[in-house]
């Protein structure tokens, strides 16, 4: 039987008294990446950063590990769970060691120095995330593809079971998008690290991910695994268009061929 990792019971969510995430129940599985789509405004990033605690919920519970996160402190929740926002962004003149030890800090006390142990688990994960030969390299002189590796490499150093990801494809292109992908599911699999973010495209989210998550009007209305999910019906209720699903010929996975 497969085990729930986090646990969202109830939970709603609003922006300046405007109710977004409405009595909302989901569950996410340990050890699998799971990968929430919906409609534009329809809750799915404010969902994550209700998890995240960056927003504050007004309803409900969040169970992380069998504990309820209000129980938990912040610290203890970033050794946890990791949080990779859509629009992620450095201050000037930071080389991507510098943002990828930040990832350290809920082991740290204040002004703390990075030890040796530290330096050592940097080194691993920028050499896991292919970036260890541009470690002094300022951020703001990469791409966007190596800019999302090191916000990436950054989830990574807290060594968290969870990572979660809003849309960490935005803003590139397609190659780039299946180099970040192909990145998050080989993490997945050799570390065994639960996975869930938002995508956009849906071939991509059939692709990538071990279960998908539909979300309408601030609710969850659909789950299931990509099979379950990718029909002409549940897209069309979703998103309001006809689509025809074919397979992939490689990894036999739904794909929307057209849509009108």
């Amino acid at each position: 039987m497969e085990k729930n990792i986090l646990e969202v019971k109830n939970i709603s969510l609003s922006y300046q008294k405007d109710p977004i995430v409405k009595e909302l129940d989901v569950s996410f599985m340990k050890g699998k990446i799971s990968v929430i789509i919906g409609p534009n405004g329809c809750g799915k990033s404010t969902l994550l950063k209700g998890i995240s605690r960056l927003l504050k919920k007004e309803t409900g519970s969040i169970i992380l590990n069998d504990t309820n996160m209000d129980e938990l402190s912040n610290k203890e929740i970033a050794k946890q769970l990791a949080f990779l926002p859509q629009s992620a962004t450095a201050p000037e003149d930071v080389t991507v060691r510098d943002v990828v030890e930040l990832g350290r800090y809920p082991y740290r006390k204040v002004l703390q120095k990075v030890s040796q142990e530290e330096k050592i688990i940097v080194d691993e994960v920028l050499q896991q995330t292919g970036l260890f030969h541009l470690r002094d390299e300022n951020i703001n002189n990469l791409s966007g593809g190596q800019k999302q590796r090191v916000w990436i490499a950054m989830a990574l150093a807290q060594k968290t079971e969870i990572i979660l990801l809003d849309e960490p494809t935005t803003y590139l292109d397609l190659g780039h998008q299946i180099e970040v992908l192909n990145l998050l599911k080989e993490l997945n699999e050799t570390t065994g690290q639960t996975i869930i973010m938002v995508l956009h495209d849906l071939n991509l989210a059939s692709r990538f991910s071990d279960y998908m998550i539909g979300m309408k009007d601030g609710r969850v209305v659909y789950e299931g695994v990509p099979t379950e999910m990718m029909t002409p019906t549940i897209l069309k209720d979703l998103f309001g268009i006809e689509a025809y699903i074919g397979e992939d010929p490689v990894d036999k996975k739904p794909i929307c061929l057209r849509f009108d």
